[in-house]
Order: C-alpha cells, then structure tokens, then sequence
C-alpha cells in the first residue's frame, strides 16, 4: 500500500476538491492511460487494488505508471461517541483526484490488452474513468 513516510502535520483540514484538474491532466510516460471524470478522494487501498487488477490482466508485461499518491490522512471517530472531543485519529491516507486527472499509464502492450486491464482497475476506483491513448504527432 502506498502511503508517506513522514508528513508534516498528523492531521490536515478536508479542503475542497471541486473544479477540474489543471495539473497531471496529460500522459507525461506510457501510451495508454486512464483518465478520471469526476472529483473523489481515492484511498491507498484502492490504488494498489487497481494496480493489482492491472497487472494481473497483462500478465506482469509492460509498465504501469502510478500518477497520483495519497497523503492526505483522513481521520475517524469511533461509532457511537458524542459529538465534540476534537478530531478523530488518522485511519488512512487519500489521494484527492479532480475530473481530468491522469491516474494510470501503460505501455508495452497492445491497445486492446490495455483498455481491458483499465476497465478491470476502473472498476475497483470510486470516480467515472475514460481511457484515453497519447496523440501521435
């Protein structure tokens, strides 16, 4: 599972994750990618659920880029508690991904294997995905 080795602060406020992507909207490495279509926090755990299914369709061949990284810790508080007591501890860190995001990227395989293997790791992602190819010049 993805997660950082040290961060700043224990805990951070939840913000705002409106809007779409202006960074990491293009494919920057592989061929194939897939593309997020709205906003969501994606946790750690979804992320290598996705990179599992991925890797398992295409058989270890090829590459996969992982674009986006979690480290945003989001926090719980225990069921059944009252309100107030201050904040929750940290249970597991996020990514905030916004519509237009480039989450995946694959190359080495052909155009069919990887919109498959996508597919597979669309559906383990709470976002709609679009798979998208780099545009030959």
């Amino acid at each position: 599972m993805l997660l950082p080795k040290r961060t700043k602060y224990r805990k951070t406020f939840k913000g705002k994750n409106d809007g779409r992507a202006t960074r990491g909207n293009y494919i920057a490495f592989g061929d194939y990618a897939l593309q997020s279509q709205s906003n969501s926090d994606i946790t750690s755990r979804q992320i290598e659920s996705a990179r599992q299914a991925m890797t398992r369709y295409i058989k270890r061949g090829g590459k996969i880029w992982i674009r986006i990284f979690p480290h945003i810790p989001v926090t719980r508080k225990p069921v059944g508690l009252k309100m107030g007591m201050g904040k929750g501890n940290p249970e597991f860190f996020a990514a905030k991904v916004k519509a237009g995001t480039v989450m995946f990227e694959m190359k080495g395989v052909e155009e069919e294997v990887a919109r498959e293997a996508m597919r597979l790791a669309a559906h383990k992602l709470p976002v709609k995905t679009k798979f998208i190819k780099r545009e030959e010049a």
